[in-house]
């Protein structure tokens, strides 16, 4: 039997001694590939979360949005703009997918599959390097582990998404038995030489942003927060009661594949509807202003001295009621 795991709500960040008078003297800057990003934010490529819109207002705000890949060539290189980011697959037209989009500008390529520590994402890796050689910037993922980690940045990935099975409508751990929480998969992973680390799965709020930062992740992507947006794909709707909501859907779900392949197969998520919650842009900005409050808290002007001063203590499930706003539930 391996150790006990710990995830976000595990977990608590104990304020460190701070000279910080400003939240502008934070910086939440993050390198990825030959680029620096300000916000250290990318947005899911999933069709309910990153399209044109979310592309263009993620890289507004600072961050990244990766276009979904869940439609054919011709339509995916239309909703991508120069010095983009876009998702491909590891296996059938990849490589043409790849080099459509990289001649219309995109010069990131997100290798986006369930179970990243396979033989067909090194070969993907190794045939990628190989055609487009430094050009591009290469993330991979998923995975869950130091070694899946450590083997996806030797085998040429520039960043690794870490998490299995944390999604708010992801089934994998249910269907398949099988995952890490992502706090702890971060955690794992953070003293291996190797890519840059992106914390996908689990997160819900800005404090566990700035947890799995100060555990070691350079970027986080969020897909949930992000959803039911203006800037997400799909239209809003209202119910019988007046209130909208939008579609968010996981790719693994039924009528994800269906719409994808035709069939569903292997199915790992679930969709479902979810509030609608305006511009994306007024969350990014509230995202980027509590992420910079997170680091001054524990007296860090940049994420890298977060991950230097961070100290964890564990918290019982009572210290989770008590983190919580309650004064609703009191009588």
């Amino acid at each position: 039997m391996q150790k006990q795991t710990v995830s976000f709500d595990d977990v608590l960040l104990t304020p460190q001694y701070s000279d910080i008078k400003s939240r502008s003297e934070v910086s939440i800057s993050s390198k990825l590939g030959y680029r620096i990003y300000s916000l250290p934010i990318i947005s899911s490529p999933m069709d309910t979360v990153t399209g044109t819109a979310m592309s263009w207002a993620m890289g507004s705000a600072g961050g990244l949005g990766i276009v979904h890949r869940y439609c054919s060539i011709q339509q995916q290189v239309k909703m991508t703009a120069p010095n983009s980011a876009a998702a491909i697959g590891v296996t059938g037209d990849f490589l043409e997918r790849a080099q459509a989009l990289y001649d219309s500008g995109v010069q990131t390529f997100c290798l986006d599959v369930a179970h990243g520590h396979h033989v067909l994402m090194k070969t993907a890796l190794e045939k990628l390097r190989s055609q487009f050689s430094e050009s591009v910037t290469l993330v991979a993922g998923n995975v869950a582990t130091a070694q899946g980690y450590a083997d996806l940045s030797e085998w040429g990935a520039d960043a690794v998404r870490i998490g299995i099975g944390g999604g708010s409508i992801c089934s994998t751990r249910i269907q398949t038995g099988h995952g890490v929480p992502t706090f702890q998969s971060v955690l794992d992973c953070r003293d291996v030489d190797g890519a840059t680390i992106i914390a996908d799965g689990g997160i819900r709020t800005a404090g566990d942003i700035v947890k799995v930062l100060a555990a070691g992740a350079d970027f986080v992507m969020l897909g949930s927060m992000l959803a039911g947006t203006d800037q997400s794909p799909g239209d809003a709707f209202q119910n019988n009661e007046g209130k909208k909501y939008k579609v968010y859907r996981g790719m693994a779900s039924v009528e994800a594949q269906k719409d994808w392949r035709g069939e569903a197969r292997s199915l790992e998520g679930i969709s479902t509807t979810i509030p609608y919650k305006g511009s994306v842009v007024e969350i990014l900005e509230s995202l980027a202003t509590n992420i910079k409050s997170g680091l001054s808290y524990s007296g860090a002007r940049t994420i890298r001295e977060l991950q230097a001063k961070a100290k964890f203590i564990g918290q019982t499930a009572a210290g989770q009621s008590e983190s919580n706003t309650h004064i609703l539930g009191r009588k």
